[in-house]
């Protein structure tokens, strides 16, 4: 093995690991151990380190492999592979030592095919529980009285993959016991909570527009991306059960999606929607992923806009590893979030107030699951 090699699997080993203490730590519930086998194997079999290792790291290794391992299995249904992994309403299955062998059985067996799949896919992880986390940041910023609780809001979900966080009003939510949203929604989203209490709005706001940008939109309509996205979807029975209803409220309200760079074309599309509105900019797990200087003209384009704004983020810190420390937003990060961040992977939860004049404010407000378990407030 050359150097290189070497070190392409030592960087995939502990991004998985990362991955895997994230999603899944000591006190996790027991539906997230999957998850997390999962991950440890991509870091420890030599068959499945050697296929993530080969993928350029800007396609995110373990997390494209896993994708592929998961769009296989449903595909192919081995057994006893296949029934590890939970399906919509199935719950989860029980895990125990035959999981791994039979995973790297399936693997080397099957190396080709998940190559294949890793060259034409990205991974894009839709998770809708994240929704949690903005409706508890449009609490903060809306509950602190610096802007009108009653006005509607022009919703930008940057990322958006498929749209799910697009429909934020569509779904119910269960934080505690206090309960928003419509109780007839076909989702309700219940993350723990943790921490001081998140100041949740006294109802979910009236979103007057909404408008998805992605590099490569995704249409739920077609099988084959409904296959792949449920693919990218943790092994955890609520996070499957939750993408397959909100694929179906997706269905149901097409939104405007676009095709569009983030940094590159985010005033101009902003400038589409309505002046009345607030804007309100959500990117989750997407700014983590930019450069330096794309984050930096990201945040100095806001100040242009020439109006009210609130951007919202949920991204890990930078650079993305135990070794990051600095919030995508530029913002003071607390001790409890650089504690947080090197014990695995966690979504920092920050926003950014600008107002018509270009001043800016913000604050980062607490920390979120990867996968929407559980938000902890600051």
């Amino acid at each position: 093995m050359t150097t290189p090699e070497a070190a392409d699997r030592a960087r995939v080993r502990e991004q998985a690991l990362g991955i895997a203490a994230g999603w899944s730590p000591a006190d996790a519930p027991a539906t997230w151990e999957l998850t997390a086998e999962l991950f440890r194997a991509i870091a420890t079999e030599p068959d499945l380190l050697g296929i993530a290792a080969r993928i350029p790291a800007d396609r995110l290794p373990p997390l494209l492999l896993s994708a592929a391992v998961r769009y296989l299995v449903a595909r192919r249904n081995p057994e006893p592979l296949a029934g590890y992994f939970p399906t919509p309403g199935s719950g989860q299955p029980r895990l125990d030592e035959g999981f791994r062998p039979a995973l790297v059985a399936f693997a080397r067996e099957h190396a080709g095919e998940l190559a294949q799949l890793c060259a034409e896919h990205r991974y894009q992880m839709n998770e809708v529980a994240r929704s949690a986390d903005v409706l508890a940041v449009l609490g903060a910023v809306l509950g602190a009285g610096r802007l009108d609780p009653e006005r509607p809001i022009a919703l930008v979900d940057l990322g958006t993959g498929a749209g799910l966080g697009l429909h934020l009003d569509r779904y119910r939510y269960r934080f505690g016991d206090r309960t928003l949203g419509d109780p007839d929604a076909a989702l309700t989203i219940t993350p723990e909570l943790r921490g001081r209490p998140a100041p949740l709005p006294a109802r979910i706001p009236t979103i007057a527009a909404r408008l998805g940008v992605d590099v490569e939109p995704l249409d739920l309509g077609d099988h084959r991306v409904r296959e792949w996205l449920a693919a990218c979807i943790p092994p955890e029975t609520t996070a499957v059960d939750r993408f397959a209803a909100a694929s179906e409220v997706a269905r149901a309200h097409p939104a405007d999606l676009v095709r569009a760079e983030v940094v590159d074309d985010v005033v101009g599309l902003c400038a589409r929607m309505p002046e009345d509105a607030l804007l309100v900019l959500v990117d989750t797990y997407v700014h983590v992923f930019l450069t330096d200087e794309q984050r930096a003209r990201f945040r100095g384009q806001l100040a242009e806009l020439g109006r009210d704004l609130v951007w919202i983020s949920v991204d890990p810190l930078v650079p993305l590893g135990p070794e990051g420390t600095e919030s995508v937003q530029y913002l003071p990060v607390p001790p409890r979030a650089l504690e947080a961040s090197r014990a695995g992977v966690t979504g920092v939860v920050g926003q950014l107030t600008v107002s018509r004049d270009g001043t800016a404010e913000g604050e980062v407000l607490g920390l979120a699951h990867p996968g929407g378990a559980w938000i902890e407030w600051l």
